[in-house]
C-alpha cells in the first residue's frame, strides 16, 4: 500500500475509494465499506478493508460538518459532501461505532502495520481524532 500519511485519505485505497465515491448520489458506498468492515467473518480484518473504512467514516464526519484539516487531496470528497443531500442517521453512526472498534483492535491488519512502524502513536491519534469528529469527544 503507497501510505505517505497517516491520516484517513492519505492511502492509495482511500483515495482509489474516494474515487470511486463519485459514482454515488447516496451513502450507499459509504455504508457497504462499513458492513465489509463489521461483516467480516474473517480473523483479522484485512488492512485495505481498514483504510477504506476510515475514508469512509471521513466522509460522515464531513457531513456532520466536521471535516478536520484543509487537504488539497480531498477536494473531490468536499464537492461531494457539499452535493449530498442525505444526512447521516443514528443506525450509521452505530456502524461508524461498530467499525471504528474493529479498526483499531488487535485483529486489525491495518492497526499491525502501523504498531510495526516508527508513526503509530500519529496514527492512533489520527483515528481518536476522526472519531471524536464523527461520535463525538467523549468517544476519543
Amino acid at each position: 500500500m503507497g501510505t505517505w500519511a497517516t491520516d484517513a485519505f492519505g492511502n492509495d485505497y482511500a483515495m482509489d475509494w474516494a474515487q470511486d465515491l463519485h459514482e454515488y448520489k447516496t451513502l450507499e458506498l459509504v455504508e457497504t465499506t462499513l458492513d465489509n468492515v463489521i461483516g467480516s467473518q474473517e480473523a483479522e480484518l484485512e488492512a485495505p478493508f481498514a483504510a477504506e473504512a476510515l475514508a469512509a467514516l471521513d466522509v460522515i464526519a464531513r457531513l456532520l460538518g466536521k471535516p478536520g484539516e484543509n487537504d488539497p487531496a480531498t477536494a473531490e470528497v468536499d464537492e461531494w459532501v457539499a452535493a449530498c443531500k442525505k444526512k447521516v442517521t443514528p443506525p450509521l453512526l452505530e456502524k461508524a461505532r461498530l467499525a471504528f472498534e474493529r479498526i483499531t483492535a488487535e485483529s486489525s491488519e491495518l492497526r499491525q502495520l502501523w504498531q510495526d512502524s516508527e508513526h503509530f502513536a500519529d496514527w492512533q491519534a489520527d483515528v481518536a481524532a476522526l472519531r471524536a469528529r464523527v461520535l463525538g469527544p467523549e468517544a476519543a
